[in-house]
């Protein structure tokens, strides 16, 4: 099959599952002039509804929607966005800011993750996902991770990185935390899988927006690196307005 036939077949896994919950794509715009992450929320919890996204500069972070509801912020409240220099990262939880720890001081988006697990929400063990664009000219890539339990064993970290020599123009690499909805909610499986990306900002956040099961999404963000200036655009939709 060619590249588009199977984003094709991987957006239909996408539109049947009622909970991936968080989701990460990373990749590049059909005609090559912007690098684009893709971040989205899931949430089944009163807790994890109660959130939107919210731009600072640059970065993006999580808030309460209704600050009178929120219980527990300490897995559902991080900053999904930021960068630094030529490097962009994108990830589902507070290891964002060990990633732009770790980068600021020269060290490597591995070497980050390596200090961190799944997350310890027994008896889930919500993988970590996490995502990182090198614009420099003479190394554009990306990287992708997942940090996860084995066979649902809180004992046992795992920690699978994915990384991409070049940018494949039109398409970009998805990976989110489950497989599918269940109790305990069962890990993602297998690689991170091609999906097809549009040159518009708009059309890119509607698209997977419009992917994800309406009961359970929350908020969506659609960040554009221009290859040549290196502008940050970002698109934001939640679900709590």
């Amino acid at each position: 099959m060619s590249l588009e036939q199977i984003a094709v077949v991987n957006h239909k896994q996408i539109e049947e599952n009622n909970y991936p919950g968080r989701g990460i794509v990373v990749g590049m715009s059909p005609n090559g002039k912007k690098l684009i992450q893709v971040y989205w929320i899931m949430g089944r919890s009163e807790n994890s509804r109660n959130r939107v996204f919210e731009a600072e500069g640059d970065f993006v972070r999580t808030k309460a929607y209704d600050e009178s509801k929120m219980v527990d912020p300490s897995l559902i409240i991080y900053y999904p966005i930021k960068s630094f220099n030529n490097y962009h990262i994108v990830s589902n939880g507070d290891q964002t800011d060990t990633i732009y720890d770790f980068i600021k001081r020269g060290e490597s988006f591995e070497a980050a993750l390596n200090t961190r697990e799944f997350e310890p929400d027994s008896p889930n063990f919500t993988p970590r996902i996490s995502g990182l664009i090198n614009v420099s000219e003479e190394a554009a890539s990306y990287s992708l991770s997942i940090l996860k339990t084995i066979e649902n064993n809180g004992e046992l970290c795992q920690r699978n990185f994915y990384n991409y020599s070049k940018f494949i123009p039109g398409f970009g690499h998805c990976i989110h935390t489950y497989k599918a909805d269940g109790n305990p909610i069962p890990s993602f499986q297998g690689e991170p899988f091609i999906v097809k990306l549009h040159d518009s900002i708009d059309e890119n956040a509607d698209f997977f927006w419009n992917l994800l099961n309406d009961e359970n999404k929350i908020s969506l963000l659609v960040k554009y690196i221009d290859v040549d200036s290196k502008e940050v655009e970002l698109k934001i939709i939640n679900k709590n307005v």
